[in-house]
């Protein structure tokens, strides 16, 4: 009473050898379809990340809405606006920055613009009290962090960087220092108020990218949009000066010039990113890393525009999953800093192994 098959040990034989082939032919085919994919985002960087930026910022807006239209999408559309805003600013200066540096691992944050931030409020928090902080009107108090920001960082790139001293390792090393500095007394600033106090500053001190302020939209767009006109307008020029000072002014790239617009349109774009949403160190680093990688060559006509979509990506997308799929159960510039200090740590053994 047994069934042909088997009784059959060539049935047997012949089942498993097609269950073995169709499972080959799956795994090939999935295989396929990956470098298939890869392909593409190597042959149309742009392109891809164009279509996962609109996918991402559609599941932003629209994921557990459960009817309240009314209400979720003006308030998630104005969130949306800010990150796309802060991810173009960081993307686009730390760009800029290490075209400047010629440096892959170089990012703004050397020339302690975080720290500054992050001893103002220090400062406003200990002259003014906890209360009187988050009273303070955020159009006020975001005015006044880019104002600072940018004043501190024009008066080191005009002492530093004149006609006479066009040393941008010296400008490096100084801001650095001024890091050092602005640090030290923030902590001596924490000893002195009290633990609520402290409290406040220590929040105000790391990235809030789920509490953006609407009302410094309109500010932020403003900056972005200026600045990104005179970026674009710069491209050619910043592909030629990649290939160093002395061939560009070889080729007739005033330097002095150019060099002091770039530090300007980069301190201006990481003042406006960090009184956003607040500093943040190594997101610049992984976003650049990943430009590099994906973009098919160097010409900053195709790097700006991959960078700050990859920027726009990484925030929405890593928004999209703390807020609507893990509960808030994390924080999105907890994990952008673990990854791009990996990047940092990466980078830097991929450099010392080929200097072997």
């Amino acid at each position: 009473m047994f069934s042909s098959s088997a009784s059959n040990p060539d049935n047997m034989d012949n089942q498993s050898v097609n269950g073995s082939a169709n499972a080959a032919g799956k795994s090939s085919a999935s295989k396929g379809l990956g470098v298939t994919f890869w392909q593409a985002i190597k042959q149309h960087p742009s392109l891809v990340a164009t279509v996962i930026l609109l996918v991402s910022a559609v599941l932003f807006l629209t994921l557990n809405v459960n009817g309240h239209w009314d209400f979720a999408l003006p308030l998630r559309g104005k969130k949306l606006l800010a990150l796309m805003v802060v991810g173009y600013a960081i993307g686009v200066s730390t760009l800029l920055f290490q075209t400047l540096t010629h440096n892959p691992i170089l990012t703004p944050s050397l020339l302690g613009f975080d720290s500054l931030y992050v001893l103002l409020q220090s400062l406003l928090v200990f002259f003014l009290g906890a209360m009187s902080f988050a009273s303070i009107n955020p159009i006020v108090k975001f005015t006044l962090e880019i104002v600072l920001m940018f004043g501190a960082s024009l008066l080191l790139f005009k002492l530093l960087f004149s006609k006479s001293s066009q040393d941008l390792t010296r400008l490096i090393l100084v801001g650095v220092i001024f890091g050092v500095l602005f640090r030290s007394l923030s902590a001596l600033i924490a000893r002195l108020i009290n633990p609520d106090d402290f409290v406040v500053v220590q929040s105000a001190s790391y990235a809030q990218f789920n509490t953006v302020n609407p009302q410094l939209l309109g500010i932020s767009m403003i900056i972005c949009v200026i600045s990104a006109l005179f970026v674009w307008r710069w491209r050619y020029q910043c592909d030629v000066l990649m290939l160093g000072k002395s061939q560009a002014i070889n080729l007739g790239i005033n330097y002095q010039r150019l060099a002091f617009g770039l530090l300007i349109v980069i301190a201006v774009l990481v003042a406006t990113a960090t009184a956003l949403v607040g500093p943040v160190t190594f997101f610049g680093l992984l976003v650049c890393a990943l430009t590099n990688r994906i973009a098919r060559h160097m010409h900053h006509s195709e790097r700006l525009i991959l960078v700050s979509l990859i920027a726009m990506i990484c925030l929405v997308l890593g928004q999209t999953i703390f807020e609507q799929l893990l509960g808030m159960a994390g924080v999105l510039s907890v994990v952008i800093e673990l990854a791009g200090g990996l990047v940092f740590l990466l980078l830097i053994f991929m450099a010392n192994r080929r200097r072997v």
